[in-house]
């Protein structure tokens, strides 16, 4: 069997079990970004054939993940279970891009126990079903950062340009290996093009023989992500999208205290979100213990109960390996490059901006476990277990709901409250925020069949809001919901701590749904929460006194 069939096999048995991993996802309606742009841009690709959106603001992102989800619409219809079946095959192809990385760099076991704990992590696995550019980028990331390694220069090239017009921050990976190009070519040109690999002399500071062969097709990209801008301007008057869009993801964030605290949470969202701190854990401890031989695994497991201590260290030929120092060193330059450069740009600190970088702290962390751990399939047997644990158990602190299926407890509440309100006679505007006003005037989202007679949106449903509210008399019943997601309990108040997330990050806090009732003189007819999220329906006197005439 050629590798081509071998890698088409692989591919179905990876799309087949995360299908069956999402079953009871599959037809939920769109949520929060997907709602708000990625689905509306995609729809009017459908229809028009516009790289360009119409019923959404244009943010200049690039437009592959549209024109792909278009296709699959083309062929299979226009629902939410043909999207979600759509975004799973690319999340199989990543998936098969980082087998095929774990074992280039370490061994198939490695490879194989890497590719579980990605799957199953928790923001990895949220992101698998949703309509959002970021995991199209990290399939072809991955898949370009894979070429890399097999030293097949222009199709890496081409691979990385594809991803660049999936998001345009995927122009990173190919940016930092052009770098590690240019500074292998500087310094063999200096006669300084050595390093220490293992204990030896080595040759390049790169992974793979003839850096100089790939240093053009890293260029690619670049080429391609500017003819996108370019063509965006030419339709827009915009290079980099709307003025407010700019503002919100990049000059608005050009402040050093909220770099350094933007940095801190990006620090952490690699190393420690979502239950990832007890891999990091492990392995850190691992660094402890010497390297195991296979001499010494095998002779544990004959005489597990009299383990002779001397054999674990064995010959140096006999010493498990490590992944390359230089291929550890490149990916430690990818992963710092995403952490610096998603804490000054987006204004929203968002985990999924971090996926193409997750897996090498994944793999790193899984080959140090199987080098220095005799019983290391148990411990990532427990990493896979509190991963999956994470997809249910929210965090004791905030995060974004689409980081674990509490994103799935928001779509499946609004679906209710929206019921609730389709069943009440005589409301004629609902007041509401986004992303449920969008919810309720498109139809194509998949929350209603048909709009209301109006919406009047306000930003969120914190007491400045709602006082903004009272002056906007012209609506019959309000649909209050959680925006913000809050623990039930937090083990530290830190005001200064509150104050610039306030500042910086957009934090707010909603009023309870008894709170907003109150104000705005009306009765809850519906109430409901899940999992930290909540959900209410409030009708105004004057919609009850109508519904009674």
């Amino acid at each position: 069997m050629s590798e081509r069939v071998r890698n088409c096999v692989a591919f179905l048995l990876i799309y087949v079990a995360v299908i069956v991993a999402h079953c009871w996802l599959l037809r939920l309606p769109y949520f929060w970004d997907e709602a708000g742009y990625y689905i509306p841009a995609a729809h009017d690709f459908f229809l028009t054939g516009h790289f360009i959106p119409s019923s959404t603001l244009t943010n200049a992102h690039p437009p592959l993940p549209e024109i792909y989800l278009a296709l699959w619409w083309k062929v299979f219809g226009f629902s939410p279970l043909v999207t979600r079946l759509a975004m799973l095959a690319v999340a199989a192809f990543a998936l098969l891009q980082i087998f095929a990385i774990a074992r280039r760099v370490a061994n198939r076991e490695v490879a194989v126990a890497a590719t579980i704990c990605s799957a199953v992590y928790p923001v990895f696995f949220a992101q698998s079903s949703l309509a959002h550019s970021d995991l199209p980028a990290m399939a072809l990331t991955l898949l370009g950062l894979r070429l890399y390694l097999d030293n097949k220069g222009w199709q890496c090239g081409v691979a990385f340009a594809f991803a660049a017009l999936s998001k345009e921050t995927a122009i990173l990976t190919p940016a930092v290996l052009f770098a590690a190009e240019f500074l292998s070519r500087i310094s063999a040109f200096a006669g300084l093009d050595v390093h220490v690999h293992d204990g030896a002399i080595s040759h390049s500071v790169l992974p793979t023989a003839k850096p100089s062969s790939k240093i053009g097709v890293l260029l690619l990209p670049f080429v391609f992500l500017g003819a996108w801008y370019a063509y965006h301007y030419a339709r827009t008057g915009f290079v980099f999208g709307n003025p407010e869009f700019v503002r919100y993801n990049a000059t608005g964030t050009l402040s050093p205290l909220r770099f350094a605290l933007a940095l801190w949470q990006r620090t952490w969202q690699v190393f420690g979100h979502m239950n990832m701190w007890v891999l990091t854990a492990m392995t850190g401890a691992s660094m402890l213990l010497p390297p195991l031989s296979e001499q010494g695994v095998a002779a544990g497991r004959r005489h597990d109960s009299r383990r002779d201590a001397g054999a674990t260290v064995g010959s140096a030929s006999q010493i498990r390996p490590r992944i390359d120092i230089s291929t550890q060193l490149l990916f430690l330059a990818l992963i710092l490059a995403h952490v610096v450069a998603y804490s000054v740009l987006g204004g929203a600190l968002l985990s999924r901006y971090l996926m193409p970088v997750i897996p090498l702290v994944i793999i790193i962390g899984v080959s140090t476990l199987w080098r220095r751990v005799r019983e290391w399939t148990w411990l990532v047997g427990f990493v896979v277990l509190v991963f999956v644990v994470g997809w249910f158990m929210n965090p004791p602190y905030r995060f974004a709901p689409e980081d674990n299926l509490n994103y799935a407890d928001f779509v499946r509440l609004h679906q209710d409250a929206i019921k609730v309100l389709e069943s009440k006679r005589g409301i004629e505007t609902v007041l509401t925020a986004w992303p449920m006003s969008d919810e309720l005037r498109k139809p194509e989202l998949g929350y209603v069949a048909k709009p209301p007679t109006r919406v009047v949106t306000i930003e969120n449903f914190s007491f400045d809001q709602i006082m903004v509210a009272q002056q906007q008399p012209l609506y019959d019943a309000v649909i209050a919901f959680s925006t913000k997601y809050e623990p039930p309990r937090t083990f530290i108040h830190w005001r200064w701590w509150n104050e610039q997330n306030v500042r910086f990050f957009d934090y707010h806090t909603d009023l309870p749904p008894e709170g907003i009732a109150h104000m705005l003189g009306g009765t809850i007819v519906m109430q409901e929460s899940r999992n930290g999220q909540w959900v209410a329906v409030i009708e105004l006197e004057r919609t009850r006194n109508a519904e009674l005439r």
